[in-house]
């Protein structure tokens, strides 16, 4: 699902103009962004979490020549699905 399909399932469910749906959709994602930037969790109920974990630098090799290298350190985006979605999607 893309995010124009999004806009275009609340256009018809809640009856919204495409361009009010949009801008909700937008707002909607730029919120969850900015708390994620903060290093926020965000929990959404019945759908799941999205946590901004920090790796730390590493050790690694290029696999293919095999040459030692070092991994810098990065956020990292994780998302855990609640338990009502696993249910929903496994029956």
């Amino acid at each position: 699902m893309t995010k124009t399909d999004l806009v275009e399932v609340i256009y018809e469910r809640v009856g919204l103009s495409r361009r009010e749906a949009a801008e909700a959709v937008d707002s909607v994602l730029e919120i969850i962004k900015d708390s994620l930037r903060r290093g926020e969790k965000v929990k959404i109920s019945g759908f799941g979490s999205f946590v901004v974990s920090q790796k730390r630098a590493r050790r690694g090799r290029n696999p293919q020549t095999g040459t030692p290298l070092i991994i810098s350190s990065r956020c990292v985006l994780s998302f855990k699905a609640s338990d009502i979605l696993k249910q929903r999607l496994c029956s």
